[in-house]
């Protein structure tokens, strides 16, 4: 090596943008007993998929009538469910305190319109004339692109898409789900338990694809044969099977 050479002239990383998905939390009540169990019960409905999960905790919604988060112990519930907290997103000075205590990332509040998943319709004023909702409802159907960001829910029943997904964007349903189109984002069926539902996807390029609570990542999927091929996926004990369409 000449005296003019460093080995500090070959790069040993690179910075690189990233799509990820990753759930937020946004707190609207400063209650850690109720958010212990209201969590439990919203991880008993798809376990696996919430083991481990990345997360951010957005206090920026807490109005200021609800005191000072205790921000560890808030992270240990969510810890104890699964969820990893990976930063804080803040706009109160003694939230932001409390992070910087902890040496907690804070991010900035968002001015994004961020939509709640829908878990629940909600429940009309029953007529005594009016027959009860039957339990599977009519499949919920997409015409247009769903883009990065977006989560679209089909409770109770099958959820088409005759269009692309993009990356960050998300589908939900407690049935089968169908992709007539590039499946760049997350899919996730029965997600309330049903292990015989399937997904149908013309081109599988997704960030993630779950049943009942079991899933697989775009690492995994991308050294499957049928990666970008038209597939079915279904389960088969806790093992996901991708097969040609």
């Amino acid at each position: 090596m000449s005296q003019n050479e460093s080995p500090d002239q070959d790069p040993v990383f690179q910075l690189k943008g990233s799509m990820l998905a990753i759930t937020v939390l946004e707190l609207s009540r400063n209650d850690l007993d109720s958010l212990d169990r209201q969590l439990a019960a919203k991880v008993a409905q798809a376990p696996n998929f919430f083991s481990n999960a990345p997360l951010v905790l957005a206090l920026d919604k807490l109005p200021p009538s609800e005191g000072a988060v205790d921000l560890p112990g808030l992270m240990r519930v969510c810890r104890q469910h699964g969820l990893r907290t990976l930063a804080i997103r803040a706009s109160r000075i003694e939230d932001i305190a409390a992070a910087i205590a902890i040496d907690i990332p804070v991010l900035p509040p968002s001015g994004a319109r961020e939509r709640p998943l829908e878990t629940a319709e909600p429940v009309a004023p029953k007529k005594p004339e009016k027959p009860p909702e039957p339990t599977v409802k009519p499949t919920r159907v997409i015409t247009t692109p769903v883009r990065g960001g977006q989560q679209i829910y089909a409770q109770g029943g099958d959820l088409v898409v005759v269009s692309s997904v993009s990356p960050g964007a998300e589908l939900l349903a407690d049935g089968n789900i169908h992709v007539y189109g590039p499946m760049r984002g997350r899919a996730l069926a029965g997600v309330k338990g049903d292990t015989k539902a399937r997904i149908f996807c013309q081109q599988l390029s997704a960030e993630l694809i779950s049943i009942a609570g079991h899933y697989k990542v775009s690492e995994d999927l991308r050294r499957d044969p049928m990666w970008g091929s038209g597939v079915q996926v279904s389960l088969s004990g806790d093992v996901l099977n991708i097969i040609r369409l």
